[in-house]
């Protein structure tokens, strides 16, 4: 009996020390199929929810990739890193001694996070400059220049406080550490919160540890272990029709206008006008059939889904 091609859209709770490209191919290679996209990268440091699109549902991707997200994160208090984070070098380790880090100061400096503000991302990242990645050209020794970008803060709450020393290059350093929750918006670097809010007190920041917990309605308390062999991945593939529900407003499609809407045609549905997307979702089989918008009580084809089809022998 031939199996259906995969097709879902994967939660993955990345481990820490691999980059999510890694994950992907074992993905790939778990799942004997190359049609496989992520909605957002992790840092190798980080760890937690990656979501991954397979075979068809790649094409929700779009739609994953803008969700708000959800993180827990260590920011150290005293040591600067040229990355802001644990797995860059330091380049300044004044500590706290000589600066304010009582309780007030940290909520003031955390509070001037919080809603929407400019960000400067962090210099080793992702971002293109003239088509070239950043982390390339720092690591490099070129000098770049980000722009600051619009982001919105949620949530910036400190969770706990930890007073101690740490050793850098020789020296005892100290520090606080402090556990932190972050509800924010895409594109929003937590690295860059913790860079600013050290900067605020005067003493430098980076992170020494970030978890991804939530992306849209999805948490990691659902994702898989995609490199734990006990782990059925196919079985862990969440049905396109299933993540969509969770994603936008359903319209309901008998046979017939299922079979139309797959063949390009306008059907005609008892929903709202909406230009932003609804899932088309057949009846007979419970299956996503597509993304549409309506006008006028006629459907409009947006993203098509196809039927399941059977993997070559």
């Amino acid at each position: 009996m031939l199996e259906t091609v995969p097709d879902g859209i994967l939660l993955v709770d990345k481990p820490q020390g691999i980059s999510s490209h890694r994950v992907v191919s074992i993905a790939r290679r778990r799942l004997g199929l190359k049609k496989i996209g992520h909605a957002g990268t992790l840092d190798p440091m980080a760890t937690g929810l990656l979501l991954l699109g397979v075979g068809a549902s790649t094409r929700l991707l779009t739609h994953l990739v803008g969700l708000g997200k959800t993180y827990t994160a260590t920011i150290r208090l005293g040591v600067s890193t040229d990355s802001d984070d644990a797995d860059g070098t330091p380049t300044a380790a004044v500590g706290v001694a000589d600066a304010d880090v009582s309780e007030g100061a940290v909520e003031r400096a955390v509070a001037a996070q919080r809603g929407q503000i400019d960000q400067v991302p962090s210099t080793v990242s992702a971002i293109k400059v003239d088509g070239r990645r950043a982390y390339d050209l720092a690591r490099k020794g070129e000098t770049v220049e980000l722009r600051s970008r619009s982001v919105t803060v949620s949530r910036f709450d400190v969770t706990a406080r930890t007073e101690h020393t740490v050793t850098v290059d020789g020296a005892d350093v100290a520090v606080v550490d402090l556990d932190v929750v972050v509800t924010c918006s895409s594109g929003t670097y937590v690295r860059a919160l913790a860079r600013d809010v050290g900067a605020a007190l005067g003493t430098g920041a980076h992170l020494t540890a970030l978890r991804r917990t939530a992306v849209g309605p999805f948490d990691v308390a659902d994702a898989v272990d995609v490199e734990s062999e006990a782990v059925d991945v196919r079985a862990a593939l969440a049905r396109p029709v299933d993540v969509a529900r969770r994603l936008f407003p359903t319209v309901a499609l008998d046979a017939a206008a299922a079979k139309d809407l797959t063949d390009g045609k306008r059907v005609a549905a008892d929903h709202p006008d909406s230009d932003a997307p609804v899932a088309a979702v057949a009846v007979a089989d419970d299956r996503l059939v597509g993304l549409v918008s309506v006008r006028r009580g006629q459907l409009r084809v947006i993203t098509n889904f196809p039927a399941p089809t059977e993997a070559r022998p």
